[in-house]
């Protein structure tokens, strides 16, 4: 069996976070609330969450910023800027884009692109335009809110 065939959706994106307590309410003021709690000491992980938002039935797995969990890239030193590593961000389809940052920037969020982007995506046979923010969340990482776009 192919994989594609096995696979059936999406269901979460996970997140460590050295300011845990914040980064659950940035995304509690999102929409997302809390649907389970657990700690795992064989991980060192003290706690962690599942966020639901029941709008959009996305997940988001928050965990504390000292667990040792299996991660792409390398730990953020203190003081240090956000780390590049190759998940390049998390999107949420929005209605309107600069509400939504606005939004985002009101609960802590930091401003990555000044206004709303209108972007053209160009190929040899197609152009798709699509109106999107960016910003970093309160825990460093890059949330896009895209305008709903059809590819």
């Amino acid at each position: 069996m192919k994989l594609s065939k096995n696979i059936v959706g999406f269901h979460h994106y996970s997140l460590k976070a050295p300011q845990f307590d914040e980064t659950v309410t940035f995304y509690e003021q999102l929409g997302f609330v809390i649907v389970h709690s657990w700690s795992l000491p064989d991980f060192n992980l003290e706690k962690c969450v599942m966020m639901w938002h029941e709008r959009i039935n996305v997940y988001v797995e928050i965990c504390d910023g000292d667990a040792d969990m299996p991660a792409q890239g390398r730990k953020r030193r203190l003081g240090e800027e956000m780390v590049e590593n190759s998940i390049l961000h998390i999107c949420f389809v929005v209605k309107d884009a600069a509400k939504a940052r606005v939004d985002a920037l009101k609960a802590g969020a930091i401003d990555l692109s000044n206004g709303v982007l209108a972007i053209q995506l160009k190929n040899k046979s197609k152009s798709v335009g699509v109106h999107n923010s960016l910003v970093y969340s309160p825990n460093g990482e890059v949330i896009e809110f895209l305008e709903q776009v059809s590819f």
